[in-house]
Formats: C-alpha cells, sequence, structure tokens
C-alpha cells in the first residue's frame, strides 16, 4: 500500500491535502478510512468469535472426560459449529473490504513535500540556470527551428516512421542513428565511469505488478501501450524494470545507496496530446532515454535528488546546453512523486524551453507499493527504503536543441567537442 495505513489513520488531514493540491480526489483519503475502520471492527468481531469457539471446543472436551451425557456434548458442537459459520461470513467480508482497501489506498497519491510551491503550473520556480540562451537571430542569421533541420539534414525520417508503424514513431537514419548512439554511450559512460553507477540492461516489456509498483498503474495506464495477449506493458520509462529489480526484498544497509544507470526505448502512447509540442520529435510515442534509479536511507533521500539532478546537469554543460533547474509546484507534479526537479534545454530555432530530465523522490511510496525494504544493521528490524530516479537524459528534446544550438548558417550542425570522440564526427552535414 502506498501510503501505509500508519500514516492513513495517524496523518489524514496530509493526505487530504496532498490529493488536493495535486488536483486529485480526496474523497479517496475519507473512504479508505472507512472501510479500514470497518476492517478493524470486523477483525475484532472475529477474533472474539474464534476465542469462544477455543472457549467452546475446549468445553466439549471437558464434558466428554467427565461422561456428560451425548445431547450436552452435541449442544456444545452445534454452538461451536454456528460460531465457524459466522467467523467464515466475517471473513468473507473481510477478504471483500481488504480488496477494496488496497485498490483505494493505490490510488491515494503521494503527497508533496511541505516546501514545494503549492499551486499549477504557473506556481513552478525556477532554481538555477546555466549558459546563454541564445536568440534566434544570434550571430546575424535566423536559426531554423529542429523539425527543419532534421529534414534538411536527412537524418530523421517521419513519414516512413509513419508508413511502417504510425505518427511518433520516428525512423533515424546515418547521421541520425549514429547520434542517437553516440548520445546514449557518452550519457553511460558519464554515470557509471564518474558517478560510480551501475548499468543495468532492463527488459522493456514489464507484468502489471512491476507497472503498479512504480505507480504507472493506475495513474498512467491510458498511456502505456499493453499487449493485451500476454497482459504486458511496454515500459514508459527504464524507472519501471529497474526499481522492480528489488521489489519483495530486504537490502543490505551497509550496500545503501544504491544506484543504477540504464538505457531502454520508451513508449507513451502520449493520448490527447496535441499542438506545438508535436512537431519533430519533440512528443514522439517510441524514444530512447538513459535513466538513474537510486535506493537509498530515508534520510539520505533530500541529499540524493540533489546529486542527481547535478549528475543530469553535467550533461548538459558538456554539451555546452543553455539550461534552468525547475521545481514543480504541486499541480505541475506527478501522481507519485513528493519532490521533482525538471531540467529544461534551451532550443533557440524554435524558441522555446524543452523538458529533457525530470528528477523525482518519491521518499517510501514507491518502495511501499513494491515492499523494499532495508536491514540498517546486523539484526536489525528492516524498515521502508526511500527510492528516486531521473532521466539522464532523453534523447529526442536533447537531440532537438543541440541541433538548433550548433546549427551554422550553411545548415550544417557542429558536433560538440565532449561528443565528437563517440560520433566520430566534427559535423553533420546534408545527405
Amino acid at each position: 500500500m502506498s501510503v501505509g495505513l500508519q500514516r492513513l489513520r495517524d496523518e489524514p488531514d496530509a493526505l487530504r491535502k496532498g490529493a488536493v493540491d495535486k488536483g486529485q480526489d480526496q474523497s479517496l483519503v475519507d473512504r479508505a478510512i472507512a472501510i479500514e475502520s470497518a476492517r478493524r471492527r470486523l477483525t475484532g468481531e472475529a477474533d472474539a468469535l474464534r476465542a469462544q469457539r477455543k472457549e467452546i471446543s475446549a468445553q466439549v472436551g471437558a464434558a466428554m472426560m467427565e461422561g456428560r451425557s451425548p445431547a450436552s456434548v452435541d449442544g456444545l458442537r452445534d454452538r461451536s459449529v454456528e460460531f465457524g459459520g459466522q467467523i467464515d461470513q466475517i471473513e468473507r467480508r473481510l477478504a471483500s473490504l481488504e480488496s477494496e482497501l488496497e485498490e483505494l489506498m493505490l490510488r491515494i497519491p503521494n503527497p508533496p513535500d511541505p516546501d514545494v510551491p503549492r499551486g499549477g503550473p504557473e506556481a513552478t520556480t525556477t532554481v538555477r540556470a546555466w549558459g546563454e540562451a541564445l536568440a534566434s537571430d544570434a550571430g546575424g542569421w535566423t536559426r531554423r527551428p529542429h523539425w527543419e533541420l532534421v529534414e534538411h539534414l536527412g537524418i530523421v525520417d517521419l513519414v516512413r516512421g509513419a508508413k511502417i508503424t504510425g505518427s511518433g514513431f520516428p525512423v533515424y537514419r546515418g547521421a541520425g542513428a549514429a547520434l542517437q548512439r553516440a548520445l546514449i554511450n557518452f550519457f553511460l559512460s558519464i554515470h557509471t565511469q564518474e558517478h560510480g553507477m551501475t548499468e543495468i540492461w532492463p527488459p522493456v516489456l514489464v507484468n502489471a505488478d512491476s507497472a503498479r509498483g512504480t505507480g504507472q498503474i493506475p495513474d498512467k495506464e491510458e498511456q502505456m501501450y499493453v499487449v493485451t495477449r500476454d497482459d504486458l506493458y511496454l515500459i514508459p520509462t527504464a524507472e519501471v524494470p529497474v526499481t522492480n529489480l528489488h521489489r519483495d526484498e530486504i537490502l543490505d544497509g551497509a550496500q545503501l545507496p544504491i544506484q543504477y544507470v540504464a538505457y531502454s526505448a520508451s513508449f507513451r502512447r502520449e493520448a490527447g496530446a496535441a499542438g506545438r509540442q508535436t512537431r519533430g520529435i519533440q512528443r514522439v510515442h517510441q524514444f530512447d532515454k538513459v535513466e538513474m534509479v537510486a535506493f537509498v536511507r530515508p534520510e539520505d533521500s533530500a541529499s540524493t535528488l540533489d546529486s542527481l539532478t547535478q549528475a543530469a546537469e553535467v550533461l548538459l554543460q558538456r554539451l555546452g546546453l543553455a539550461y534552468r533547474v525547475r521545481l514543480l509546484a504541486t499541480g505541475d507534479m506527478g501522481f507519485t512523486q513528493a519532490r521533482t526537479h525538471d531540467l529544461e534545454v534551451w532550443a533557440p530555432g524554435a524558441g522555446e524551453w524543452l523538458e529533457v530530465s525530470s528528477v523525482s523522490n518519491f521518499r517510501d511510496f514507491q518502495a511501499r507499493r513494491m515492499n523494499i525494504r532495508y536491514r540498517p544493521s546486523a539484526g536489525a528490524k528492516p524498515e521502508i527504503v526511500h527510492t528516486l530516479n531521473g532521466s539522464g537524459l532523453a534523447l529526442p528534446r536533447t537531440v532537438a536543441s543541440l541541433l538548433e544550438v550548433y546549427q551554422q548558417p550553411d545548415g550544417s550542425v557542429l558536433v560538440p567537442e565532449a561528443l565528437r570522440p563517440f560520433l566520430g564526427l566534427d559535423t553533420i552535414t546534408p545527405g
């Protein structure tokens, strides 16, 4: 259960407020409290009946030892059977209540941290910025937006991708394909070699338990592609399989923090998406992304959020892309996050900021759903671990910004120096 029964009993007002702040239904909290109260009452009744049945069973034994009449013994047995029937009825009702309670608890959102700005997107704040946000006409010539550049360079084929699969499934070709591979290797190399993360190559299909564990089900189920024949889901991010690596496990506290990094293709239906952001490769149904995942002690989760954010920032700084770090307001956050930093890069051709990373602290929310615990010390009682994750980085918008920032008047694109050893090119030219 995501928020935990103890928290439901002790902090109902905080859960209600958290739901309201995130634009969710606070009545879920009240319904869960009512069901939990009924469940506890019925559990008490069942325990009392079991105690009475146990006492009757003892009386049956004593009556038989004392040689009482068969009618007397049968009367006691009838009462025991009656108690058993009542217990069975209560247990069936309890099973129904527990199932309903579990479903409700899965739908109560993770309350945001107390100091997260309250409100919608307008309340989201910029924490810091880095680099120069170039004007579209910097240098005395006008930069093209990336959707024109990729066509001019011949590195992304949206038309044939739509023919093969459908709209939103781009085909990268030539230098475009090489650029994808180079960026993935560049990101993974820095995360593993400089930040000490362990690389994971995860499946891109997960079962319902895995999707439910990280909170994609039920919150984002409509945005996921489903393989109905096998009851599997295409992952929206490597967060899902990588965080589930330790589902139903007790970790050794001495091994914490555990930090993973994984590349995967990611799949999102993006149902309802429309407008400017659907142009080019800004918002597509299949894209590549490198994801960071951390399992930490509760007292370390706040600092880990900062370190993961900085790990993503390093990549943008090495690529020379101007960016800003945004602290999301409550109404701009997701269902599962307690605190989120978004990294947005500047795209001078399009004239807008593009999100390339979302780094989040879930505190114990996901770990409770997945039953991931750690033992603080030898022999100590297991405690719930904290989980975090963040993009390091998502490729489509990183590519869009890179192409727009480094394009030249003749239509070519310079390759950032840090990326050249991975790409093997200094310049991307039409062809």
